[in-house]
């Protein structure tokens, strides 16, 4: 019984992971290859003018890296290349995930995948901005409008 439950589930899961292969054929996974600009920093160079992007979760930060193993530093490496609004060096941490959206790069074959939310601030700051970040897609890298880029 327990052999036949355990091939059930490992077939289970290797239809989930052949569909979830066959869905990122379509073209509507986002794969940008990310620019470092040193290890832990990438190379950012345009301020996003959307007032949503990355400040909201329905329209987070793509950094990638997931499928490498590299996604909590690629979040990393992102907010490494912002500063405050005056350039000021900004302070960060991770307050957990929320927020589940849509990703045909999903590495359980379910569709979705949650998102970090991540609280910055910079000196002399009035409020903590909260940035959501999406470490399974990728696609090009700004700052958030109130942001600005590290030197």
């Amino acid at each position: 019984m327990k052999k036949q439950l355990f091939l059930l589930v490992l077939i289970t899961f290797l239809l989930a992971c052949g569909s979830t292969k066959q869905a990122s054929k379509t073209g509507t996974s986002k794969n940008v290859t990310q620019i470092l600009r040193n290890q832990n920093t990438f190379l950012i160079t345009e301020i996003s003018t959307d007032k949503t992007y990355g400040l909201s979760p329905k329209n987070p930060v793509e950094v990638g890296g997931a499928k490498d193993s590299e996604g909590p530093l690629n979040e990393r490496r992102y907010l490494n290349a912002l500063a405050g609004p005056n350039g000021e060096k900004i302070s960060y941490y991770r307050s957990g995930s929320c927020c589940p959206v849509k990703s045909d790069n999903d590495p359980f074959g379910f569709g979705s995948v949650m998102l970090d939310n991540y609280r910055v601030t910079w000196e002399n700051s009035k409020d903590t901005v909260s940035i959501y970040i999406n470490m399974y897609d990728s696609s090009k890298l700004k700052a958030p409008v109130g942001f600005t880029l590290r030197e």
